[in-house]
């Protein structure tokens, strides 16, 4: 049981949860009570986003995906060639932490003090021993944490941050994989977030909406007990939430996130996927990006193929410490305050040491259009 307390994330979560982190793997326990008392948070104001401008970009040379998708990233994006770093990357699923510590210098001499966020442009490595890649790059290794992943880990200090300078205010730089299972995968995630840029910052049309998930899985339900009530997202127009059972999905119509608890989502994921979508399921293992499709616990690639812009999962067994997990209010308030999916991720985890984040960074449906 953790017995740290972190009054933001509890506060957000609006339930008494600071320390309730729940030592559970893939067993069954008691049933989370989700429908009680629902309700909405009274999120901080976020201020700015990242963009182009702050963001570095990291090639493995040695890795002909990383190669193509970073070059194509970095045109379609418009990333100064002084934010593109290239380096030598040995194509397995975990770095040493010797390794580790090589990349991590290289990424400290040579980016601009101004890049305050990270996109790596490969699907491996993705993870340092038990820590995600993403998280040791963003706040630093933790390599005391394998001795029991199932601990609680340090608390992630963008949690409490607002604004859009992380690296030269905290000393963090949020960190995103361009991962997905092909090339042209890969190139069709980064035109959606090109494509969701500012399309829902004056309402839309038609609603997007956030499905959450209740599923009878009570191990990995447990983020029920965070779920707003259904109906309007306050602030957002244009936006609204979607209770939902996995058991009986309904047609999934404009879809802007969706949160689950499952080993394994039932295909086909949904069905209309806005650009910038959000979509990630709470398991042990989603964040293994080796892992082959249909192998095992789902591969959060999945949600990238299924037409998602982004998502989330652990690369060690986490257990089900919500802290460890995208928290549904916290993700949602912040996407749609209009900062980027990078952001709005890495907002809404507590734990992220064994998250890997997975996506296009700078998706921003709801940032405001530039002034002209």
């Amino acid at each position: 049981m953790a017995k740290a307390c972190f009054s933001r994330w509890q506060a957000l979560a609006g339930l008494l949860l600071a320390c309730a982190g729940l030592a559970q793997a893939a067993e069954p326990g008691p049933a989370a009570s989700g429908a009680a008392e629902a309700r909405w948070a009274r999120a901080p104001r976020l201020y700015g986003r990242i963009t182009a401008h702050e963001l570095g970009l990291v090639i493995n040379t040695a890795d002909p995906y990383s190669v193509v998708v970073g070059e194509y990233y970095a045109k379609r994006r418009g990333i100064p060639a002084e934010q593109v770093l290239r380096v030598h990357l040995p194509l397995r699923a975990s770095l040493t932490r010797e390794e580790f510590a090589v990349l991590d210098q290289a990424l400290r001499s040579h980016m601009p003090e101004h890049v305050n966020g990270l996109a790596l442009a490969w699907v491996q490595p993705y993870a340092v021993d038990c820590n995600s890649l993403t998280s040791a790059l963003g706040q630093g290794l933790q390599p005391d944490l394998c001795a029991n992943s199932c601990a609680a880990t340090r608390t992630s200090p963008y949690t409490s941050y607002f604004g859009a300078r992380p690296w030269l205010v905290i000393g963090l730089r949020p960190t995103m994989q361009l991962a997905a299972r092909s090339v042209s995968a890969a190139m069709a995630m980064i035109e959606r977030g090109i494509a969701a840029d500012h399309r829902l910052a004056a309402g839309a049309p038609e609603t997007a909406v956030a499905y959450l998930a209740a599923t009878p899985d009570a191990a990995r339900n447990v983020r029920e007990r965070l779920f707003p009530p259904a109906g309007p997202v306050p602030g957002a127009p244009g936006l609204e939430v979607a209770r939902v059972r996995s058991e009986a999905l309904p047609v999934m119509r404009r879809t802007l996130v969706y949160q689950t608890g499952l080993a394994r989502v039932p295909a086909p994921l949904g069905g209309e996927w806005l650009p910038g979508a959000l979509a990630d399921h709470l398991t042990s293992f989603g964040g293994q990006l080796d892992r082959p499709a249909g192998e095992g616990q789902m591969n959060i690639l999945d949600w990238i193929e299924a037409g998602a812009t982004a998502s989330y999962g652990t690369v060690s067994e986490p257990c089900n410490h919500l802290q460890k997990f995208p928290h549904p209010q916290l993700l949602i308030q912040a996407y749609a305050q209009g900062v980027s999916a990078l952001e709005a991720y890495w907002h809404s985890v507590a734990w992220p040491a064994q998250g890997v984040f997975v996506g296009e960074p700078l998706a921003a449906p709801f940032a405001p259009v530039p002034m002209p």
